[in-house]
């Protein structure tokens, strides 16, 4: 579940490891020998660890140190949808505590879990065989399908999401996240914030529940096949439109391998990978519930700007010395460019349209 750094003082927790054992043998009866902690490096939002004991291996979530915007970081709603998708054909970890109280690690947290299996940091899979990639890639579809059809009702998600109009909340939502974390100008994301609210489609009434930040890099592969093994990283997961996630994941086609390890400019074929035609085709031949259809120039705009906003974000904490990983200013640098792609959509969609 990503990779690991050693701890020491670099990577040493933010919190008194002490505490958290006492706590996490109180909690979990049972564990057996010292506690080993180690940081995850590569997230950019919730800092996440690996706590290790002789007979068990556990993941903690926490939410970041510092000022937070508002509602990000919610590891509470994480927590809350993997217990529901338990019982589900999605596969996730098996999640067993969440801890509100601060008194612990310094903010709320969850602890869940920890699943054998390979995670890429890149939308090429590298170390991975060729002769799986392809497989894999039909896996991710099928499992976002698998996600999408599932009866929020049931799973016991009712008040997780509003239904409908979920095109009309974000939009508005993620603007002022933007706002919100602004501090410098950036006239691509400017001009993407006033085209989507009057480019919106009517709403279908269609609602599933959505990842919200579903792509290769928070899915785990099982280490000797080439299936889905747990999907990651529920932080943005609420009740929505499924081309919202669908569109996401088509932005690995869309974005080069400097842009957060695209695939444009890579050759597909050499690597055994479906183009994004061959991806939404096989999602939407999975879907069992409802009709839907592949996404659109403002699917992918949106997509795009949401993108755009969560770097931009994340620009915004390293600039502030909050940001859960050492390369942040660099990686919250890629709003520019995920802003200047989501203005070649609106303008390419616009030439196609004329």
């Amino acid at each position: 579940m990503g990779e690991a750094t050693k701890a020491g003082a670099a990577a040493a927790p933010e919190f008194d490891p002490a505490r958290l054992d006492a706590f996490l043998r109180e909690a979990l009866p049972g564990l057996e020998g010292p506690m080993a902690i180690e940081r995850v490096a590569g997230g950019q939002s919730n800092p996440t660890f690996f706590v290790t004991y002789a007979n068990r291996r556990l993941v903690l979530r926490k939410q970041p140190p510092g000022e937070l915007l508002p509602s990000a970081h919610a590891v509470d709603r994480e927590f809350r949808v993997m217990r529901a998708l338990a019982a589900t054909p999605v596969p996730v970890p098996p999640a067993l505590l969440f801890h509100e109280g601060r008194e612990v690690v310094g903010t709320p947290f969850y602890v869940m879990e920890r699943m054998d299996g390979r995670v890429f940091r890149t939308s090429d899979m590298k170390g991975a065989a060729r002769a799986e990639r392809r497989a894999m890639v039909m896996s991710f579809a099928e499992t976002l399908a698998a996600l999408h059809d599932v009866d929020w009702r049931a799973a016991g998600l009712e008040g997780f999401g509003r239904p409908g109009n979920y095109y009309a909340r974000q939009v508005a939502r993620w603007i002022r996240q933007w706002e919100a974390a602004r501090f410098r100008d950036l006239p691509d994301l400017a001009r993407l914030a006033a085209w989507l609210p009057a480019h919106m489609p009517a709403d279908d009434g269609v609602t599933t529940i959505v990842h919200g930040d579903y792509r290769i890099g928070n899915v785990m592969f099982a280490p000797a096949a080439p299936r889905v093994a747990a999907v990651l990283d529920w932080e943005l997961s609420t009740l929505g439109h499924p081309l919202a996630d669908l569109a996401f994941a088509c932005l690995a086609w869309r974005s080069r391998p400097d842009m957060y390890g695209g695939l444009l400019g890579l050759d597909l074929e050499a690597l055994g990978m479906p183009t994004e035609q061959e991806f939404v085709a096989h999602y939407l031949a999975s879907r069992r519930r409802g009709p839907v259809a592949p996404p659109g120039t403002f699917h992918i705009a949106f997509a795009l700007f949401r993108f755009a906003v969560i770097f931009e974000g994340i620009a915004a904490r390293a600039r502030a010395g909050t940001a859960a990983a050492a390369d942040a200013a660099e990686v919250g640098d890629l709003s520019m460019a995920f802003a200047r792609i989501g203005v070649e959509t609106i303008e390419a969609g616009a030439g196609a349209a004329a």
